[in-house]
């Protein structure tokens, strides 16, 4: 699938624009399913915080854009694409099964299903009563 260079350049310029020290280190952009793009920084702390994936999902739903077709988190000082951590897949997977995650592999960007990033994935859906 073709990479959606718009959201990777969205979230890279908020990432050059928005990180703050220790913070704010990793922004992340979401295509909504209706075409707007949003966006949202990661909220580091001791105690844990927020990933910008987890943050975009909540910026989303605030605005209204409860679906989700395409997301990707850039780093700030220029590391580009960053893979999602797991709780961040297992989430993606939980909230919109069918999103696609741009990641760097073998050095180029790719437009994967969640899917492929959590193989043999806990589905939560099946579990619920």
């Amino acid at each position: 699938m073709t990479v959606d260079q718009e959201l990777v350049r969205a979230a890279g310029r908020v990432a050059a624009e928005n990180s703050r020290g220790d913070e704010h280190t990793v922004a992340a952009a979401a295509r909504a399913r209706d075409g707007r793009i949003v966006t949202a920084m990661n909220v580091h702390h001791f105690t844990g915080g927020p990933c910008a994936e987890l943050a975009v999902i909540g910026a989303a739903a605030a605005q209204g854009a409860h679906q989700l077709d395409t997301v990707v988190a850039v780093g700030d000082g220029d590391r580009g694409v960053m893979s999602p951590c797991g709780r961040c897949r297992q989430i993606l997977l939980d909230y919109f099964p069918t999103i696609r995650v741009i990641v760097d592999m073998d050095g180029g960007l790719r437009a994967v299903p969640v899917t492929e990033l959590l193989p043999g994935a806990y589905i939560w859906s099946d579990h619920q009563s």
